[in-house]
C-alpha cells in the first residue's frame, strides 16, 4: 500500500506520524511536500491513499481537490478541509444539524458589524474568518475597542478580514475541551488550562485528560459528521447551556495531548488512514 504524506514542515505530530505508518506491515510511505509539489490535470500520483498534513490551508485544499480528481482517495478529503478551515461554513454545517454553538453574526461593513456587536452587548470576540492557533482573536470589552479593531481589520488586513465574524463571549471558566475524532469514534479528550481567555495549547494553555462522557462523545461526533467526518479535533465550550461546540479542526495537533490521555493518537490516526481508503 502506497500512501502519499502530504505535507508542509515536519513537525511533532508528522514525526510521531511517520513513526506510526512504519510500523505498520506492508505500508510504503510516498512524500509529498507541497513546498517542491506541481500538480497537473493528467497524471496520477502512484500512491493508493493521501494523508493531508499541511500546515497551510489553501495549499491543502487544492492539493486535495487535485488529488481526488486524479481518483486518489484523501484523508481528510478536501470538502472537509475546505469547510473545517472556514470558521463561517463550519457554523453553518453546525446550525443546519441544530449542534449547540456560541451565538453569532457575520456582518460585510463597519458600521452592521458594530450594530451587531451592540446589539450582543459587550464583550464579544471578533475572529477572523479562516485562521488558526488563536492568532487574531479580540476580546472587544466596549465600544471604543469595537470600532478600533473594526478600522484596523479593514485597513490593514485581508479580503477575509473585512468580513466580520461576531461570536458571543463565553465565560469558560479557565478552560474549554479539546476532543479528538477519528472515524466513528471519540478516542480521546484534554482540558486546556489557562489564566488567559484565549484557552489554546500553542498560546500556553496546559493539557489535562478529560474524561469522555456520553455527553461529550455525542457532541463531538455529531459536530465531526456534520462537516464531513474523518480525523478531526473538535473545541468545545462548557457553558450554562451545556456544550458548546466553538470550532472544528481538520489537521489536528497533538503534541500536548498523548501524554495526559495516555492514546497513542498517531496509532489510531494512521489505523484509520490503512484501514479506509475510501
Amino acid at each position: 500500500m502506497n500512501v502519499g504524506f502530504l505535507h508542509s514542515v515536519i513537525r511533532f505530530e508528522e514525526k510521531k506520524l511517520l513513526e506510526a505508518f512504519r510500523a505498520q506491515q506492508g505500508v510504503n510511505i510516498i512524500m509529498l511536500d507541497d513546498r517542491k509539489l506541481v500538480f497537473d490535470l493528467e497524471n496520477v500520483p502512484p500512491i493508493d491513499v493521501a494523508f493531508e498534513r499541511c500546515v497551510s490551508h489553501s495549499r491543502a485544499v487544492y492539493s486535495l481537490q487535485f488529488l481526488e480528481m486524479s481518483g486518489v482517495p484523501c484523508i481528510n478529503r478536501a470538502e472537509v478541509a475546505r469547510v473545517c478551515g472556514d470558521k463561517i461554513e463550519t457554523s453553518i454545517r453546525l446550525a443546519e444539524r441544530d449542534i449547540p454553538q456560541p451565538q453569532l453574526r457575520v456582518a460585510y461593513t463597519e458600521e452592521s458589524a458594530l450594530e451587531a456587536i451592540e446589539e450582543f452587548g459587550y464583550p464579544v470576540v471578533l475572529k477572523p474568518a479562516i485562521g488558526s492557533w488563536g492568532r487574531l482573536l479580540s476580546k472587544i470589552n466596549d465600544r471604543s475597542a469595537a470600532e478600533t479593531v473594526l478600522e484596523h481589520k479593514r485597513l490593514l488586513g485581508s479580503y477575509q478580514h473585512s468580513i466580520f465574524y461576531i461570536q458571543e463571549y463565553v465565560e469558560k471558566q479557565g478552560r474549554d475541551i479539546r476532543t479528538f475524532v477519528v472515524g466513528d469514534e471519540c478516542i480521546a479528550g484534554i482540558y486546556r488550562e489557562s489564566t488567559h481567555w484565549i484557552t489554546n495549547t500553542a498560546r500556553g494553555a496546559v493539557a489535562a485528560n478529560c474524561p469522555i462522557t456520553n455527553e461529550i462523545a455525542e457532541i463531538s461526533l455529531a459536530a465531526a459528521d456534520a462537516v464531513g467526518g474523518g480525523i478531526l479535533a473538535i473545541d468545545l465550550f462548557e457553558s450554562d447551556r451545556g456544550m458548546l461546540v466553538n470550532e472544528v479542526n481538520y489537521t489536528m495537533e497533538f503534541r500536548n495531548s498523548i501524554a495526559p490521555t495516555g492514546v497513542d493518537i498517531p496509532a489510531r490516526m494512521v489505523d484509520f488512514v490503512v484501514n479506509h481508503q475510501t
